[in-house]
């Protein structure tokens, strides 16, 4: 495959953006309008080397215009991401097609409730959305001092649409939310698809989700093929999806595809699609702990584990181990109060009940918080270091 090339007036974002964040609004502007790669977007690298995702004009402004549409209409966003990751950064490209102006909440300080509140209060028209990851909801809504700021909560109340992503969010944590009258929307996307392009499991107008049959996960999907009932390699279709990676044709071509008309990416997570096309997030491919022979999927310990109202906070990772191999670990934000040993033992019967004994996690760690990259996403590396 031809290696990508990049115009010298793309916006690449390789690093934190300097300064004011708004200063890319003009770059963005020149770049946006023309045909061909606009926005160049280094992914996280958390699980991996770092990639380099073009973005094309008509990819974003595909995104763009359906996000509007499934959050009906355009308004003013404010930007508490940082802007050189893609949710952040399609903040300012939705702002442009919607032609109002971004508050910027400041990306150099810590995300605190109050600091939102105060940015919120900025914003001058009614219809407003923003973008924030679970770890930044849970500050304002979950406290750890468990008391709420409720200039905070009203600041939530006042967006007609808040998208949350980057990392799955607990159920305790949407259910606050749903009971707090705020309108919270789970997105589900990466760099190379224009962000989320998902939302509450279902694919936005223009994307197609489609689940791999398993030993068939490299091949692009094709017209009518159905994949399997149960978990299966997540693959995603549209015009929002990227032109691949800038200086990596290899990885180019291992994730991107073209089939019957449709650009196709090879996510690296598992999931399934129920008979009404919602799509179910499991988790990553690679996200399996080995354990004396017994496979477990790590996603969906995790899942169990941030079902209990005491859990503010869960990761499951596998850790090495001299007898097994590998070993599940558990590291575990609890609230406030909370009787840990009990806990601990709540929680092993619950994975042992929905997964079996050998899901059940040997090691536990219990952070005040999780680690986190500068994304807002839990750094995966850092806790496997608490597990040692």
């Amino acid at each position: 495959m031809a290696e990508l090339i990049v115009p010298g007036d793309a916006v690449v974002l390789d690093g934190p953006v300097p300064g004011d964040p708004l200063r890319l609004l003009s770059p963005l502007t020149r770049a946006l309008g023309r045909e061909g790669p606009a926005v160049v977007v280094r992914t996280s690298g958390s699980t991996g080397r770092a990639k380099r995702t073009v973005l094309t004009r008509d990819a974003l402004a595909a995104s763009s215009m359906a996000t509007a549409v499934r959050t009906g209409g355009v308004g003013q966003w404010l930007l508490a991401l940082p802007a050189h990751y893609v949710a952040g950064v399609q903040v300012l490209v939705r702002s442009l097609y919607a032609g109002t102006d971004p508050v910027v909440l400041d990306p150099a300080a810590r995300f605190t409730p109050e600091a939102f509140a105060a940015a919120a209060e900025e914003l001058e028209d009614p219809v407003r959305y923003t973008s924030l990851v679970p770890t930044q909801l849970q500050r304002i809504l979950e406290p750890a001092s468990g008391v709420r700021n409720g200039d905070a909560v009203s600041a939530l109340k006042s967006f007609s649409a808040i998208l949350l992503g980057g990392s799955a969010a607990p159920p305790r944590l949407l259910a606050a939310a749903r009971a707090a009258d705020i309108r919270v929307v789970s997105t589900y996307g990466m760099s190379e698809t224009c962000g989320g392009c998902v939302y509450d499991g279902v694919p936005l107008d223009g994307v197609t989700a489609h689940v791999a049959t398993a030993g068939a996960d490299d091949d692009a999907p094709r017209p009518g093929l159905r994949g399997p009932a149960g978990p299966g390699r997540i693959w995603l279709g549209g015009d929002v999806v990227a032109a691949g990676y800038a200086g990596d044709p290899e990885q180019t071509a291992r994730h991107f595809r073209e089939a019957a008309g449709t650009r196709w990416y090879r996510t690296d997570d598992l999931g399934e699609l129920s008979a009404d096309g919602v799509l179910t997030v499991h988790g990553r491919a690679d996200d399996v702990v080995n354990t004396g022979g017994v496979k477990v999927a790590a996603g969906l310990v995790t899942a169990v584990l941030s079902e209990h109202p005491a859990v503010r906070q869960a990761m499951v990772l596998g850790v090495p181990d001299a007898e097994w191999g590998q070993a599940v670990g558990a590291a575990v934000v609890t609230a406030p109060g909370t009787d840990r040993p009990r806990l601990r033992a709540e929680l092993e019967e619950s994975v042992r009940a929905r997964h079996g004994a050998a899901a059940v996690p040997r090691r536990w760690v219990w952070p005040d918080e999780l680690p986190l990259l500068p994304t807002g996403k839990p750094d995966r590396a850092a806790v496997g270091r608490l597990l040692g």
